[in-house]
């Protein structure tokens, strides 16, 4: 697989990633030995960027990539996320079925550190800010992410789902290394609020998260068929008469991937490959593994691009893409 170099700060990544959250009971039930599998395949077919985060779990998805990279730590490239905030006891803290933001110095330093033991290393290549706090300036939570490069505990700096205007105010403080948000046929919104024009202003790296819509435009998914705890049942988009008007739009997807001979996830992912982006698709099984990274050789040419525009343009799915909770705290 080829590398890109992600933003100008020097962090080189393969072309597509791996988002690792499914492989921490977020879609239902994870199977340990299976994920293990699947990140040794995924580094046999040349993947090296590999996302997690500290909430992801909680704590146990980053204890998973520690026991499989521990002995390989020089030849993969580690992402993770920090800015939630925890209980004494270890335990993320709630309110009204969202998750609390915590970007103060003090719980950034204490999740890095912890970050640190579960992967099993000594540097952390990016950490991104996983969410904004409206309550602390991103100046002060950026200084202290700041330190912390300095220091060599971590190589990069990136944030999440964050504003035009933080990210050039953290981009002030210190090199914003990546900017990662939600991104794919089914979710256009950062062509349309700044984000986009913003990174590709100031030379930041962009990782669209989701690129498959939760699945959705695998082409494949069945709401009926959910495990009980898959976070996706409370989706707006993929429930109720929002789950039938967005239909279309995977199949539309489905008739260009059907003329070029690709399956509709690898239309999607090459398609955001093709607007600049490192995505970072989630699975825990080789198969659907192989199939996202068979994607990366994908070439689309301008026609194919101008239908995809038509079929899935800024702004066409229905519904919010979280619950009131969690749309919130998006683009702060």
């Amino acid at each position: 697989m080829k590398t890109v170099e992600l933003g100008t700060q020097g962090l080189k990544v393969s072309v597509e990633g791996l988002g690792c959250m499914g492989m921490s009971r977020m879609y239902g039930p994870s199977n340990d030995e299976e994920s293990l599998a699947t990140l040794r395949r995924a580094i046999e077919l040349g993947i090296t960027f590999f996302d997690t985060a500290e909430i992801y779990g909680p704590l146990h998805n980053e204890e998973l990539l520690g026991r499989a990279f521990a002995s390989i730590r020089d030849r993969v490239v580690i992402a993770t996320k920090v800015g939630i905030g925890f209980t004494d006891d270890g335990k993320p803290k709630v309110v009204d079925g969202a998750a609390v933001i915590d970007g103060s110095p003090e719980n950034i330093i204490r999740a890095i550190e912890g970050s640190l033991r579960r992967l099993k290393t000594d540097y952390i290549d990016l950490v991104y800010l996983h969410r904004i706090d409206p309550k602390v300036p991103i100046e002060q939570t950026i200084t202290a992410m700041s330190k912390l490069v300095t220091d060599g505990k971590i190589g990069h700096i990136g944030l999440s789902e964050a504003a035009a205007g933080t990210i050039r105010r953290a981009h002030a403080v210190h090199p914003i290394t990546a900017v990662q948000t939600e991104y794919s046929l089914f979710e256009r919104g950062v062509e349309s609020n700044g984000v986009f024009e913003t990174v590709r202003e100031l030379g930041i790296g962009f990782v669209p998260y989701s690129p498959l819509g939760r699945g959705f435009l695998t082409g494949q998914f069945k709401v009926d068929q959910l495990d009980p705890t898959d976070f996706r049942n409370y989706d707006p988009r993929l429930s109720g008469k929002n789950l039938e008007a967005n239909m279309r739009i995977v199949e539309a997807i489905s008739l260009i991937a059907n003329d070029k001979g690709v399956k509709p996830s690898q239309l999607a992912l090459a398609w955001t490959i093709a607007q600049g982006g490192v995505p970072i698709p989630g699975t825990q099984r080789i198969q659907y593994l192989e199939e996202n990274i068979a994607a990366a050789d994908i070439v689309l040419s301008k026609e194919e691009l101008a239908r995809l525009d038509e079929v899935a343009p800024v702004g066409v799915a229905t519904g919010d893409r979280y619950s009131e909770g969690g749309m919130s705290q998006l683009n702060q």
